[in-house]
């Protein structure tokens, strides 16, 4: 085993217990860093060598001095026989749409290059406290609009470790590629609509979205301020439990945050699966989508790969002990994109309205003849196009003509959704279920630019994810095998609500069930292990 392939946990063994110091852990990840990454994004286009075309370009900032200041801080805890943490020495990336003081803060867009926030994210806080080393700020999409990080102001965007011709999935795809190739073990992300696990998926890792509220929001600069949640990306189920038992828990400064006490998420790795109840839908067997010149729903079947994958997984899951129960009907999940294209919107809309060059971050150089004026410029100029078209949409569905049409009717559906989990999870009703396992995406990862530019089709790329958002519930999605082109497939397990530790367990206890399958043993691309060789 290399070095940089250390689990989270086992590299905050070791340096509890003075096996390694926390300085060497970072001198290490730092170097692997320099060597896979590669250029970070900048604002203005760069043209990249062929090398640079092999390299994942995760980061938009390495934060060298300020991991180094933290692993000094462990080292000292530790010489000094005091509590360092459960994340001693684990480098952590962190999505950049949070805010750490002092640290610049871009959300990937131009309108927040140069702000530097006065605070940080109450989930950094608990991070760090928890003796997390932050390494740098990853890509993402402009204010995390778009499921495949090209809408990110900073380019070169981030390439999909697998495969860098293929794009790495969004909105928090530096997240998920920086853990993909090995840069970290664990990344800090968001999800709205399938942000952590879409991603995830692309790029063969972990990525847990957990119940709306269960994690704070303070210091994340809001996309959906209902849908929003942060979330873990890791290698395995239990480096995603050991990063949400950090993060997770009330906080007075976010008004969400819930009342309900987190469970024991690293506890819940040590059951087996016996006895649990799995349901498989065949609503999501495919891509439901309105037709535009008829207006009635069509169909799409999913890549035979996914669908295989996940009743492969059925089949390990079933002899490990699960009760699959098959046929769950979740008819208002082909809803779910529309439903979710009119609410993130209105909420986008109404988030980006401070953003106008007056209070903090850029503002445009030319002479200007009144506030309009200066509020016109500066969004023009720094806007890129997903934003613009999201206020637009937001505040055309929310006026007072349309809104009820539009917007209330939405608001109406996903309580439809809501209920259709109600509904498959409730004990006492016909299927009573722990959790439903779907395909955690449509496809395996798509090539860079082959959907950029379609905000329709780049969407429904999130459709088996969207209505855990909706109904507020966690899921979680974990790698299963791969494709013939040798690119990563996902499942996914969806669990009642509060109920993480259940869809950790599952993942977990998949990963056991399949630890001996030979995919198990592929590495990325980057790290030097082409396909042949996997």
């Amino acid at each position: 085993m290399k070095f940089y392939e250390l689990s989270a946990r086992e590299i905050a063994q070791k340096v509890r217990s003075g096996e390694l110091k926390a300085s060497e852990v970072l001198e290490k990840t730092l170097s692997h860093i320099r060597a896979v990454d590669g250029q970070p994004g900048v604002l203005d286009s760069v043209s990249l060598s062929q090398a640079e075309e092999n390299k994942v370009h995760a980061f938009i900032e390495v934060t060298e001095s300020l991991a180094r200041q933290q692993a000094e801080e462990v080292d000292r805890k530790v010489s000094a026989g005091e509590d360092p943490g459960l994340l001693a020495g684990v480098p952590i990336s962190i999505k950049d749409i949070f805010c750490i003081e002092g640290v610049r803060t871009t959300a990937a867009s131009r309108i927040l290059s140069n702000f530097y926030p006065p605070y940080t994210a109450t989930t950094v806080a608990k991070l760090q406290a928890a003796g997390a080393l932050i390494v740098g700020k990853v890509n993402l999409d402009e204010f995390t609009f778009g499921s495949s990080n090209e809408s990110s102001a900073f380019q070169p965007c981030p390439y999909n470790p697998w495969d860098p011709s293929c794009a790495v999935g969004g909105s928090s795809g530096g997240s998920a590629a920086s853990v993909a190739a090995y840069e970290v073990p664990l990344s800090l992300g968001t999800d709205t609509g399938g942000s952590i696990r879409q991603p995830s998926a692309f790029c063969g890792v972990v990525g847990l979205k957990p119940t709306y509220g269960r994690v704070s929001r303070y210091g994340l600069i809001a996309f959906g301020s209902s849908l929003d949640c942060p979330g873990p990306i890791a290698h395995n189920a239990g480096d995603a439990a050991l990063m949400l038992q950090v993060i997770a828990g009330l906080d007075p400064r976010d008004a969400t945050t819930t009342l309900v006490e987190p469970s024991n998420y690293l506890g819940a790795l040590e059951q087996d699966l016996r006895g649990l109840r799995i349901g498989l839908s065949p609503d999501y067997a495919h891509i439901a989508y309105p037709d535009l010149e008829t207006g009635e729903v069509s169909y799409e079947p999913l890549q035979a790969e996914v669908n295989q994958a996940t009743l492969d997984a059925a089949e390990a899951l079933a002899k490990a002990g699960v009760e699959i129960v098959e046929g769950i009907p979740m008819p208002n999940s082909r809803f779910g994109i529309p439903t979710y294209f009119v609410i993130s919107r209105v909420e986008a809309a109404s988030n980006l309205h401070r953003f106008d060059g007056v209070k903090y971050g850029y503002h445009t150089d030319k002479p200007v003849k009144d506030l309009n004026e200066l509020y016109r410029l500066t969004r023009a100029e720094g806007f890129g196009n997903q934003p613009k078209l999201r206020i637009l949409m937001g505040m055309y569905v929310s006026a007072s003509q349309h809104s009820a049409h539009y917007y209330h009717k939405a608001l109406k559906v996903r309580g439809m959704i809501r209920n259709d989990f109600v509904q498959a999870f409730d004990k006492n009703g016909k299927y009573a279920l722990d959790l439903l396992m779907t395909p955690s995406t449509p496809t395996t990862a798509f090539k860079r630019k082959a959907v950029f530019g379609n905000t329709v089709l780049m969407q429904y790329s999130d459709q088996m994810n969207v209505c855990a958002n909706h109904a507020g519930i966690p899921a979680v999605t974990t790698p299963a095998g791969f494709d013939a082109k040798g690119l990563p497939l996902g499942i996914q397990f969806i669990a009642p609500e509060y109920r993480e530790d259940l869809a950790l367990r599952a993942a977990h206890g998949y990963e056991q069930a399949t630890a001996g399958a030979a995919w198990r043993s592929r590495r990325p691309v980057v790290l030097g292990q082409g396909k042949e060789q996997a």
